[in-house]
């Protein structure tokens, strides 16, 4: 798969690969390719590499199979659950993972993108070797990119991962998302959003300037249409203000500002604005209304994050106490909104925090990274209040690497 250059060649060498020439030509044909185009374009370099059966496996929205994206020439079948399978140990873990069969290696490829995942590419070879799996998985960082750009032009990739009918509200809320997780040398943070199909109120936002993570949560009042349209407002004011290069207790003011002129008095969203310096682990927050974050220390809530806490935006809070906190290497720090603790169980009882801390300690010790932390927990939860989530409830980790 290595170039060879003809004997007594002077300078760089600069010939082509066989691998390097099918990257080449999936970069080449990637610019201006119809999103349609996309299962072809990868069964054709997949059979280039002498592969059979490819399969692109996206995760659903309720994050709980993985959904084959029809297309000529890729394998179609049924959804795969994420948890107890090979595409699933690939997806939550970010690795490769190689099956052997009777007539060659199945091959599960997870699909990254900037440290979240699309999901993940199945393919078949009869055998496997390094010079294989260093192609394959810059071939599969290339789809995840592919597949990431190509949806801002297509409804596909979105219908292939909808397995259930969505609400309006919920619609907005996606479309506003960032990417659910991100993982970089210094920091890490996931989120997840349930009810999956049908939230309304709730969301969360992020962005890392240099070395500075901006994370904010929110939780707007009501349900249906009127929450998804206050939360659009908020976190377009966040952004907005956190774009300027304004400080938290400015962002809030901001924010409090624009729900309380588009909505008037009787309207408010909580939420927790943060910033933490990745290079130094301080953690600077305003809480307007949140339950208080906790601090996850050795895989264990070591405590709550308790801090000042201002009216939520909207009821014209005055200028906000900012909570401050200087994070250990390792630190994750959780936040979440009150659906996930006020929701009844069948006793009548709400779920409450301390049950929440319980479940955090005990999926802690089963998950390695902050994206497979936050889906099990969460997914955990759900069970343990009897499948019911009739408010809006947000999970949103950060892990100070």
């Amino acid at each position: 798969m290595r170039g060879e250059r003809s004997s007594g060649a002077v300078g760089p060498d600069r010939s082509e690969g066989h691998g390097e020439r099918i990257l080449g030509a999936l970069l080449d044909r990637a610019h201006e390719l119809p999103p349609q185009l996309i299962a072809p374009l990868v069964t054709d370099v997949v059979r280039g590499f002498g592969g059979r059966d490819p399969a692109l496996l996206l995760q659903d929205y309720g994050q709980l199979v993985l959904a084959p994206l029809p297309g000529w020439g890729l394998s179609a079948g049924e959804p795969v659950r994420i948890d107890g399978s090979p595409a699933g140990e690939a997806f939550l873990r970010g690795v490769p993972v190689e099956v052997p069969q009777a007539d060659g290696v199945r091959l599960y490829l997870p699909l990254l993108d900037g440290g979240d995942e699309v999901g993940v590419l199945a393919l078949t070879l009869e055998a496997v070797d390094d010079d294989d799996r260093r192609l394959l998985r810059r071939f599969a960082a290339l789809v995840a990119d592919l597949l990431i750009t190509k949806s801002g032009y297509t409804d596909r990739i979105f219908q292939a991962r909808r397995l259930e009918p969505m609400s309006v509200a919920a619609e907005i809320q996606w479309s506003l998302l960032p990417p659910l997780s991100m993982t970089v040398p210094q920091v890490a943070v996931a989120g997840i959003l349930e009810p999956a199909y049908q939230v309304a109120g709730d969301s969360f936002d992020y962005a890392l300037n240099d070395d500075v993570l901006h994370v904010a949560t929110i939780d707007a009042m009501g349900h249906g249409l009127d929450a998804a349209t206050m939360a659009t407002v908020a976190i377009g004011a966040y952004r907005h203000a956190r774009r300027a290069d304004i400080g938290l207790a400015e962002i809030y003011a901001f924010m409090d500002r624009a729900v309380a002129e588009q909505f008037g008095p009787d309207h408010f969203v909580t939420a927790q604005m943060m910033r933490l310096d990745t290079a130094t682990g301080h953690l600077q927050w305003v809480n307007a209304g949140h339950p208080q974050p906790l601090l996850i220390r050795g895989h264990v809530v070591v405590e709550r994050l308790e801090s000042a806490t201002t009216l939520p935006v909207g009821f014209g809070g005055e200028q906000p106490v900012i909570s401050e906190r200087v994070l250990r290497h390792g630190d994750r720090v959780l936040c979440f909104t009150d659906g996930l603790v006020e929701e009844r169980e069948a006793g009548g009882e709400q779920f409450g925090e301390e049950q929440l801390i319980a479940w955090v300690n005990r999926v802690e010790h089963s998950q390695v990274n902050v994206r497979a932390m936050v889906r099990a927990l969460s997914h955990t939860l759900k069970e343990k209040r009897g499948g019911r989530t009739s408010d809006d409830a947000t999970l949103f980790l950060i892990e100070w690497r």
